[in-house]
């Protein structure tokens, strides 16, 4: 039996895609189609009930599909356990989206290296998409990234970091209460964008007024967000944790804006299901003494 054939079944149930699986497997949907028929022949049975570009799961599917997925795992252990592809036990290969790498990794790598004072920790910045290829290809042993799902990979919730308007010390909203969507629209806002959700939810608050806000500056890096602000060119909507700092220094100052809500930016922490030495316990106590 084709293990490649189960992988595809496997992964056309996670995902309930042809095309999804497909795009996981790298491969094209007509080749998953047919790692499925050819299962299908083996298993003289039909896996799945197909009605033009619609499909369910069989019975006979149902049945086969926890067998599956322990012959799948299986397969991946020993695998791994002859080729020897863990990272050595004396390194950690990090990776990390821009924001983390900047004001979470530094306070996170010396509690770390208290627990492991021989290891040797590498660290790459990329996108997430980058930072789950790098892991599916072992070239990662664990990442920081926004939300993602992949069947070989266990995937944890970091981190919550708040979205907070942020003002220049001498700023009219300092020390005012009520500040609503409609008086930060009148101001000069320098938008940071970083393409999650949450920032469309914000675009989506200020769509409901009669007119639109007024964007000074479109910023797609925080240092430069940061810095415009303080230097009362704008205010801006910033996640919490790359502030702090400005703010203890009495640069910038929080604003807090009801319509918010509980606006936030997500960081999870991803490593593959079949890794033997496991970093996340005490990364995620890293993070609960530092935020």
């Amino acid at each position: 039996m084709n293990i490649e054939n189960i992988e595809a079944f496997v992964y056309v149930i996670h995902f309930n895609s042809f095309n999804k699986a497909a795009d996981a497997l790298f491969l094209s949907q007509p080749s998953v189609t047919a790692r499925i028929q050819s299962l299908e022949r083996e298993l003289n049975t039909l896996l799945f009930e197909r009605e033009g570009r619609n499909f369910s799961i069989t019975d006979k599917g149902k049945q086969f599909l926890p067998y599956a997925q322990q012959i799948l795992q299986t397969y991946k252990k020993g695998k791994q356990q002859l080729l020897n592809l863990n990272a050595a036990p004396n390194e950690l290969r990090i990776g990390s989206t821009v924001s983390v790498s900047n004001y979470v990794i530094p306070d996170i790598l010396p509690i770390i290296k208290k627990k492991y004072r021989n290891l040797q920790i590498k660290l790459t910045t990329a996108p997430t998409e980058v930072i789950l290829e790098k892991l599916l290809n072992k070239e990662l042993d664990i990442g920081f990234v926004r939300n993602v799902t992949h069947p070989h990979i266990d995937c944890t919730g970091f981190y919550e970091d708040p979205i907070r308007l942020f003002v220049h010390q001498g700023h009219p909203f300092v020390g005012k209460e009520h500040i609503t969507i409609e008086d930060v629209s009148r101001e000069a806002l320098v938008f940071f964008e970083c393409g999650s959700l949450d920032w469309m939810k914000i675009h989506r608050l200020f769509a409901a007024l009669d007119h639109p806000p007024n964007i000074d500056y479109q910023i797609d890096n925080l240092e430069t967000a940061k810095k415009l602000v303080a230097k009362g060119m704008g205010i801006s909507f910033l996640p919490d944790l790359c502030a702090r700092k400005e703010v203890k220094e009495g640069l910038l100052v929080p604003i807090h804006v009801p319509a918010l809500g509980g606006l936030s930016l997500r960081t999870n922490l991803i490593s593959l299901k079949e890794s033997t030495v496991d970093f996340s316990p005490i990364c995620l106590d890293a993070v609960k003494q530092i935020i």
